[in-house]
């Protein structure tokens, strides 16, 4: 007998539907096979499959089995088919209703030996996979539950193991849907009173000023200085900045950590934004994405929230020259002999960096570095890297009296130096309110352009939003050909004025916007 039962499997962060098709026959001598370019994982389906239907006290056909995995030309991998395998089994082997019909169910989950469902990777897109196919119905292991609940408009069955599924489709104990509740936001148990605040880092003025409008429109940004000056701590309560996830914005992020295999069970919709901040020693492969799996990289990893590139120098110049084309499509595609995956990557990259080795050079500590080493140094990071970085901000050293003593010191020994804090009170919740509203004016800015922030602008858009008078065109292409800016320097400069601007809640961009976005091309390698 054949039965088909549906499925799905993921390529890049898209589910693909796959038909599991169980032919049981009588012919030839007892076997249990499975086709269909199905990978290692998928193939040691047979010996789970086979386990924990024995185990549930179900017995196995012993006749000839044959699973295949339709398409047939699409890899499959993973433990996802286990669960529609073993309903298939069951299905083709009669010890289902007959009248059964599973047409508009999904069926996903790793099968125990024992027979109950283990937490399973990209149940998520494989619901959503489910909701784009018009299949209102699918079933998943029930630690996955709340994850697959978020999806709207989806019956989501939450299966604790095999027999309770087979009580159900025989209908003599109903599984109860997911209830509403699981569709909430799961808040994270991160201790708001353990994160950097805006106000913890003392004096650095001008770095946190750059860093308020990086955060308002999308900027990425580079901090130069030498070490200690707060540059990692500014790096750091950069996404206390950044306003909330919409919605959208949290399905897709929680996509990619689905199918990461790094979304707690327990926390199946993120709600916060990702800040990953890989040590210099990673890979190619580990940045960008890639391996035998096709697995997404830190990048993709980052999507919606912030890549921080402590001491980015450090780096090998391979990985940190992959990040150019990403930095400008806001995807990667990674192919390979075994396939083409297209991984989102729209992340604001922050970065850090030395002036020199010995990280003094240009301060008032004595560098211990030739000019050869600071100029090799230096080239470890490329100009044309360099160049689609929105803002370089240099960080200077702190007076140690700020630390110790605070803002009030500076007034004490009557010290007015480039560190005084005095006259500013900003803090971490009054700065995001204003991002926020900048932000707002972006996104009805670019409603209609499927744009969040004007550094996603492209050059009609910055052409339309980004007017300058004609005293203002003069100031531009003086500082143009002044700092020898590039076209893309350029319109990196009118986007980070647009957001200036924004920040004052101002419709046009004026003077002291534009000028202030010029004093952020002044590259930290030069």
């Amino acid at each position: 007998m054949l039965s088909k039962i549906l499925s799905g499997g993921v390529v890049g962060i898209e589910g693909i539907p796959v038909t599991v098709e169980v032919d049981i026959t009588k012919k030839g001598f007892g076997s249990f096979k499975i086709v269909g370019l199905a990978g290692k994982a998928v193939d040691e389906s047979r010996e789970r499959v086979f386990a924990a239907l024995e185990n549930t006290g179900i017995e196995f056909p012993k006749y000839r089995v044959t699973v295949n995995l339709a398409p047939a030309d699409i890899p499959k991998d993973g433990p996802t088919y286990d669960l529609p395998i073993a309903i298939g089994i069951l299905q083709a082997s009669e010890k289902l209703p007959n009248k059964l019909d599973l047409s508009n169910a999904m069926f996903f989950g790793e099968v125990s030996l024992d027979g109950t469902l283990n937490a399973t990777p990209a149940i998520l897109p494989l619901t959503l996979l489910a909701k784009s196919h018009n299949i209102p119905n699918v079933y998943v292991p029930a630690i996955n539950a709340k994850e697959a609940a978020i999806v709207d408009g989806i019956n989501v069955y939450p299966v604790a193991d095999i027999q309770s599924l087979v009580l159900h489709l025989t209908g003599e104990k109903l599984l109860e849907i997911a209830t509403e509740n699981t569709r909430d936001v799961y808040p994270t148990n991160k201790n708001q009173q353990d994160e950097i605040k805006l106000e913890d880092i003392k004096g650095q003025d001008y770095a946190k000023r750059a860093l308020i409008i990086a955060a308002a429109g999308g900027h990425n940004i580079i901090f130069s200085g030498p070490p200690g000056a707060g540059k990692t701590m500014l790096a750091r309560v950069l996404p206390s900045l950044m306003p909330p996830l919409t919605k959208d914005e949290s399905i897709s992020v929680t996509q990619i950590y689905s199918i990461a295999h790094l979304l707690d069970p327990h926390t199946p919709l993120m709600h916060e934004r990702p800040f990953r901040a890989p040590h210099h020693t990673t890979s190619r492969v580990g940045l960008v994405g890639g391996g035998t799996q096709l697995s997404p990289g830190e990048i993709t990893l980052a999507h919606r929230g912030v890549l921080f590139l402590d001491e980015i120098p450090e780096f090998p110049r391979s990985v940190t020259e992959s990040l150019r084309q990403v930095m400008e499509d806001r995807t990667v595609t990674i192919t390979r002999a075994k396939g083409s995956v297209t991984f989102p990557a729209s992340f604001m990259m922050i970065a850090a960096n030395n002036p020199c080795p010995c990280g003094y050079s240009g301060s008032d500590q004595t560098c211990t570095c030739t000019q050869t080493q600071i100029l090799n140094y230096k080239k470890r990071l490329s100009g044309p890297l360099l160049d689609r970085i929105d803002i370089h901000s240099f960080v200077t050293a702190i007076d140690p009296t700020i630390i110790l003593r605070g803002n009030r010191s500076v007034l004490d020994n009557g010290n007015q130096n480039t560190n005084e804090e005095s006259k500013d009170n900003i803090t971490t919740d009054s700065a995001r309110k204003t991002i926020v509203s900048a932000r707002n004016m972006q996104n009805q800015r670019f409603s209609d352009h499927n744009i969040n922030t004007n550094a996603e602008m492209n050059a009609p858009l910055v052409q339309q939003y980004c007017t300058l008078t004609n005293e203002l065109e003069e100031i531009m292409i003086s500082a143009s050909k002044k700092l020898g800016l590039s076209a893309r320097s350029m319109h990196k400069t009118l986007k980070v004025a647009r957001t200036i601007a924004d920040l004052e809640q101002s419709e046009h961009i004026h003077r002291t916007h534009l000028l202030e976005a010029i004093g952020y091309r002044k590259k930290s390698n030069s």
